[in-house]
C-alpha cells in the first residue's frame, strides 16, 4: 500500500497530539496497532522531540504489528492488548488471510488487529482489549470451517509466518550489497532499485547504497519481499563476508 508524506506528517501530528493529552491527562495514552513502518516513524519522530516514555507492545517478543504506549507519570505495566485462541480441525487447513477476512467481517477496524499467527488446528491472534469480548461472541465458523474460541495467555505460540533461512556471501555489508545477494540482480539494476525508493531499511526508505548493513537490520525489497540479516557468519578464505538471511514468505 502507498503511503503518501501528506499520511506522514498527519501521523506525526497525531503523536503530537497524544503526547498533549497524555501529559494534561497525566494519564497513558494508547494508540491502536501499528505496523512496522508506522512504528519506525512513531519511534523516529518521539526521538526527535526528546519524548522518551513510549514503548512498544503487540502481545509477544518480535510481533510485527504492535501498540504504542506513552505515558507521563508512571511507567506504562499493561497494554490493552488481549490473545484470543481459534481452535479448528487440522483438515481445514485455515490460512491467515481466513482468519484476517472473517475478523473484519464482523466490522471491526483493521487497526484494532494484531498478528495473526496461525498453525495447525490453532490460531493466536492478538486484539485490542476493547474488542475480546465481542468476537467471542460473535466468531463461529471461518469459511466453512466452524471454530472454538477462548481467551489465553501467550505462551505457546503458533510459528505464524513462513520464512527460509539464506546463507549468502557478500564483499561487504553495503545495502547495494545485501540487496545483489537476496535479489540475485546484478549491480547496475541494484543500485537502480535502491536510488528509487524501492528498498526500506527498518521499514524507513533508503536511498544510500553504501548504507552499512547490522545483525538485526530488516530491508523490504518491492516485488522481492521481505529480510532480515540473522548474523554474520564469519569469513570466506577469500575474505568474503558468510551472513545468515532469513526470507519472510
Amino acid at each position: 500500500m502507498y503511503i503518501s508524506d501528506n499520511d506522514d506528517k498527519l501521523f506525526r501530528s497525531q503523536i503530537d497530539d497524544a503526547i498533549t493529552l497524555c501529559e494534561k491527562r497525566q494519564k497513558p495514552y494508547f494508540f491502536s496497532f501499528l505496523s512496522e513502518r508506522q512504528q519506525a516513524i512513531a519511534r523516529q519522530h518521539l526521538d526527535s522531540v526528546y519524548y522518551p516514555n513510549y514503548r512498544f507492545f503487540g502481545g509477544y517478543d518480535d510481533c510485527e504489528r504492535a501498540v504504542l504506549g506513552l505515558w507521563f507519570y508512571d511507567e506504562i505495566k499493561e497494554f490493552p492488548v488481549s490473545a484470543l485462541e481459534i481452535t479448528f480441525r487440522k483438515a481445514d487447513k485455515l490460512t491467515h488471510r481466513d482468519f484476517l477476512g472473517a475478523l473484519m467481517s464482523l466490522g471491526i477496524e483493521r487497526e484494532t488487529i494484531g498478528d495473526i499467527l496461525v498453525g495447525d488446528g490453532r490460531c493466536v491472534v492478538f486484539v485490542k482489549s476493547e474488542i475480546k469480548d465481542y468476537i467471542m461472541s460473535q466468531l463461529f465458523k471461518i469459511r466453512n470451517a466452524g471454530v472454538k474460541i477462548h481467551e489465553v495467555e501467550p505462551d505457546e505460540l503458533p510459528q505464524g509466518r513462513d520464512f527460509d533461512e539464506l546463507n549468502l556471501t557478500v564483499s561487504s555489508l553495503r545495502l547495494d550489497n545485501i540487496v545483489a545477494a537476496v535479489s540475485g540482480l546484478s549491480r547496475d539494476k541494484t543500485k537502480q532499485l535502491v536510488l528509487s525508493g524501492n528498498v526500506t531499511l527498518n521499514y524507513l526508505p533508503c536511498d544510500n547504497v553504501s548504507k552499512s548493513i547490522s545483525d538485526g537490520d530488516s530491508l523490504s525489497i518491492r516485488g522481492k519481499g521481505k529480510y532480515k540479516i540473522g548474523g554474520v557468519l564469519g569469513e570466506t578464505k577469500k575474505h568474503r563476508i558468510r551472513i545468515k538471511v532469513i526470507h519472510f514468505r
